[in-house]
Parts: C-alpha cells; sequence; structure tokens
C-alpha cells in the first residue's frame, strides 16, 4: 500500500508541555491548596500551571522555534498529570477549561502552531461515569461490560484487598477499557472525532499496544483522517514498532529506538544507571561512534521512509528522567545530542525547560515546574544553541526531508550526509574528550573543489580529491553547508 504521512510533521519542531508545571495564568481562577510553584514536585498536588499560561508564552515558544506543541492530558481528572480521565469532553477547569483551549488552539494556529493532545483511550479513571456507576450500583451497574469486572465486592482504594478488576498496570486508579464491547469502541472513536472536529492537529495516544482489539486502530486511524488527513498519529511505543507503522495505523511512534542508542553515544559513561533503571529504552554499554552508527542505520531503516521522516525524535519526557541528569550534569552530552536531535531524520521533540538546563530524576522529579521567576537558573548557552540548531533545521530543507547517508565512524566520530535535490548538508559530531582531525570520504556526494561553510561550530574547508578534512571539536560537533 502506498503510505501518506502529514507533510507538517516532516518541517515540525515539538515541544512537550506538562500543563500543570509550564506556566500560570492570574486569568484562570484557582483552588486554594496549590502546592508551591518552585517546590518540589510530588505525585499528588497541583502547582496550578495552565492552558491561559501557555498562551502567554508563545512568543517564548516562538522565538525558540517551536513550530508545534504535545501536551500531555488536558482532559477533566483528578491528578496532576490528568492520566486518570474522568470526562473526555472537557478540559480540565484548573487548566481553564474549554473556554481556555479554545482560545490557545486559536492562538497557536494564527501563529502557525499545531497542537497535539495525549488521548489516554486504553484505560480511565475511578471517577469516569461508567465505571463511578459501577462502583455506585455493583452487578447492578448497566456499564458492567464497559470494564472488566471480576468478582465482589471491588475495592478501588483499599490496596490490602483484591481490585476485583483490570486495570493498566494493575494501578487500580486507572480500570481498563473493554475496547471488545462496541460501545466503548464507538464512545473512543466519537471523542477521537470531537477534538478533531474542534481543530486540534493531532493525536498522541497513550499505552496503545495495549489495546488489542482487532481493528481498532485501523479504525480510528480511518476515523480521524476522513475529517482531517493531516491530523497527526503518534503512539507511545518504545520498542519495535513495525506492526503498528504499515501505513494503516499510526504515522510514527515516540522514537525511543533513536533516543536509547543516542544517549549511549553522546553521554557514554556519565550516565546514570539510576535515572534508566525500569525505562524501556538501552543506553547502555557506552557506545563508539562505529557502534552507533551501525545502530541508527539500523534505525533509519527500519521503517518506511515516508514514516521515518515522520518518527517524534526525542530524549526525555514525563515518562523518562531529563537527559541533564542522566548525564549526571554533563552540558556537553545534552549539546552533543542535541545536535544530533535536531540533524536527524524525523520531527525532533523538546521536552520543555530542556532548552534551560532543567534537570529532573525520574517520576516525579522530571516534571518540576518551569523557572520563569528564576532567569538566573537558565543556561543561557544551552538555550543559544537550541535556538541555533532549530533555526538551521528550518532554513536547511536537507535537515528536513533530505536523505540519510553515513559517511564516516570511528572511535569517537560520527559524520553523516543528509541530501536534498542540490543541497547537502554534513554533520559531524566527536564524544571524545579531544578534539580529532578526520578525513571524510564524500566522493559521489559532493565535488571536488565545493567549498564548506560551519552553519554550527567553526570551519571552513574545501573537499580535495573527494575527501573532506575536518577538525571535529571535543565532545561537540559540525554541521556544514
Amino acid at each position: 500500500m502506498t503510505i501518506h504521512t502529514p507533510d507538517w510533521v516532516k518541517h515540525a519542531v515539538f515541544y512537550q508541555i506538562f500543563p500543570d508545571r509550564f506556566a500560570w495564568s492570574a486569568r484562570v481562577a484557582k483552588p486554594n491548596n496549590l502546592q508551591p510553584w518552585d517546590s518540589p514536585p510530588t505525585p499528588e498536588g497541583y502547582k496550578g500551571g495552565d492552558l491561559l499560561g501557555v498562551v502567554e508564552r508563545l512568543d517564548y515558544l516562538q522565538d525558540l522555534g517551536i513550530t508545534a506543541i504535545y501536551f500531555t492530558p488536558i482532559f477533566q481528572s483528578a491528578s496532576n498529570h490528568r492520566y486518570h480521565t474522568h470526562d473526555y469532553y472537557q478540559v480540565d477547569p484548573m487548566l481553564g477549561g474549554n473556554r481556555a483551549f479554545r482560545e490557545l488552539l486559536e492562538a497557536c494556529h494564527r501563529r502557525g502552531m499545531r497542537v497535539v493532545l495525549d488521548g489516554v483511550f486504553n484505560h480511565a479513571s475511578r471517577g469516569f461515569f461508567q465505571f463511578n456507576d459501577i462502583l455506585e450500583n455493583g452487578p447492578h451497574s448497566a456499564y458492567l461490560d464497559w470494564f472488566f469486572i471480576e468478582g465482589w465486592p471491588l475495592h478501588p482504594y483499599d490496596g490490602a484487598r483484591p481490585a476485583n478488576y483490570r486495570a493498566w498496570f494493575n494501578n487500580r486508579a486507572l480500570p481498563k477499557f473493554n475496547t471488545d464491547n462496541p460501545q466503548v469502541r464507538e464512545f473512543l472513536m466519537q471523542v477521537a472525532e470531537h477534538w478533531i472536529r474542534q481543530g486540534i492537529d493531532g493525536w498522541r495516544l497513550d499505552v496503545p499496544f495495549e489495546i488489542t482489539t482487532e481493528g481498532f486502530w485501523q479504525e480510528f486511524r480511518q476515523r480521524v483522517k476522513a475529517i482531517n488527513p493531516e491530523a497527526y498519529i503518534v503512539g507511545e511505543v518504545w520498542r519495535d514498532a513495525r506492526q503498528w507503522l504499515q501505513g494503516d495505523q499510526f504515522d510514527g511512534v515516540m522514537n525511543y529506538l533513536f533516543a536509547g542508542p543516542t544517549i549511549a553515544y553522546a553521554a557514554g559513561p556519565r550516565v546514570d544507571p539510576a535515572q534508566v533503571v525500569g525505562r524501556d529504552y538501552v543506553t547502555s554499554p557506552p557506545l563508539t561512534g562505529a557502534e552507533y552508527a551501525r545502530v541508527i542505520d539500523d534505525v533509519v531503516t527500519l521503517y518506511d521512509w515516508e514514516i521515518q521522516l515522520t518518527q517524534l525524535n526525542l530524549f526525555d519526557s514525563h515518562d523518562t528522567a531529563r537527559l541533564l541528569t542522566i548525564a549526571r550534569g554533563d552540558r556537553s552530552s545534552v549539546r552533543l545530542a542535541t545536535i544530533l536531535l535536531m540533524t536527524f531524520p524525523g520531527a525532533p521533540s523538546v521536552f520543555y525547560g530542556d532548552e534551560i538546563g532543567l534537570e529532573g530524576g525520574v517520576d516525579p522529579d522530571a516534571r518540576r515546574t518551569m523557572p520563569w521567576d528564576r532567569p538566573e537558573t537558565w543556561d543561557m548557552a544551552a538555550l543559544a544553541y537550541h535556538k541555533r540548531l532549530i533555526e538551521l533545521r528550518h532554513t536547511l530543507p536537507a535537515l528536513r526531508t533530505g536523505t540519510f547517508h553515513t559517511l564516516y565512524a570511528d572511535d569517537a566520530v560520527f559524520a553523516f550526509a543528509r541530501k536534498l535535490e542540490n543541497q547537502t548538508v554534513i554533520v559531524v559530531v566527536n564524544n571524545d574528550d579531544q578534539p580529532r582531525r578526520v578525513s571524510i570520504p564524500v566522493a559521489g556526494m559532493l565535488p571536488d573543489g565545493q567549498d564548506l561553510i560551519a552553519r554550527y561550530g567553526n570551519y571552513r574547508n574545501r573537499i580535495i580529491h573527494g575527501t573532506l578534512e575536518v577538525q571535529a571539536p571535543a565532545r561537540d560537533g559540525l554541521i556544514l553547508a
């Protein structure tokens, strides 16, 4: 079959926002018992971030070069992360409700920025109406077959007793939907259609591999794309996702297959094992340039090229420790990795705050608040190179849709080309603590006598006898065009 993916995603730079922690607006009424904005994050408790706070920071995001925002869940919920959905048709009042979301969506679209929402369709919450009806009425509830009830009585809060219903990851706060029930399936399809009709630009699907109902995701794609053929459907699948990426289900996945080896190469022995334990991506052992080249070539060829260009590439998220903390505070590791993120095929995604050096260990620590009121804590050098690399991605089309060619790899250096029609961009990265002089073969890629100018880093040279001689800086990179 011919695979079609949304063209805009190939040109996008995403920014992931955890709404409770990004920005706070005085225009949204707040309850009284909020935690102080700058206090350490906790599993429970709210900081009070909201959607109008995001609206008020769109100038910042646009200046950074962001063209798309992925929001973790925004629907009504009794949790700060909102993966415990109560009502799929209501934006959480603490975030400003549906009116605030409408203002946000219109403000983003006026700026040419896209909005992707988190779809939590595998499970609901104890407060979801149909499940709450079961809690109230027991075996007399009309909605028993919406979930998997295994015995009586139910124990939704008493961890010392069996829950007697199926829940995601045995978390009794998250009762699992019975998607084999046509009523449940239709309910979820209509939720997806409703928000696409409201104007959102796509769905990020939470744990979609947990829904094994025959044809569910195929129907989901058909119904979403019937409303907006350019809607982006991206799944949270951490490993090999080929079964979902045949063109009939998702347009891409969160590309942890890129994240793991890139962290292993860029951070190497600096990786703190305590920050990646239990996470389903591989960040060790450290990789040499040659080892990274072999792994990354496999990643690039794993999926159809049309799919590869709409993968959501990232290093960290609300589900992981932040890269700076994974690398034990080593800022050069983040810089190296970010060069690769912004030059690799697929849409790059920045987790809010990474661009200013925000730290954070495993959940809930990675979900710290954005320190708008403490600019002295910002890593301005990191912000500067993020802006520069994002700008290069926007100004060099080859970095967005050009073909990918590994050119050179040794124990420390990795070099590749992105080529689109008459534009060729050479990227060289070096994970060694010392500069490296290397000879990169480019015969057939670029002609002799061709001048190359560094768009990132300091370098200017000419190709001689099919070879590009470069000085790869220590723990840094070059982008030549």
